[in-house]
């Protein structure tokens, strides 16, 4: 695997940040769901719902391939 100016392979480094990102991203769903609740849309609120969770298993899957890919290296 290639080694980015990071010090990290770069895959590993796509990886971490892809889940940085959904887990921002969730975060901040949390308050986009308040916002269409407090609105009375809640059709709106559980489309957020929706993504908020898709970014969470998003997160999840890369936490799961981070730990396969340290467990190789030896980290």
């Amino acid at each position: 695997m290639a080694t980015g100016e990071t010090g990290f392979d770069d895959v590993t480094f796509d990886l971490v940040s892809v889940q940085y990102h959904a887990l921002k991203a969730g975060h901040d769903y949390g308050q986009y769901v308040r916002d269409a609740e407090n609105a009375g849309l809640n059709e709106v609120a559980d489309f957020f719902r929706n993504v908020m969770s898709q970014d969470s298993e998003r997160a999840h899957q890369c936490h799961q391939y981070l730990a396969q890919l340290t467990s190789k290296t030896g980290s």
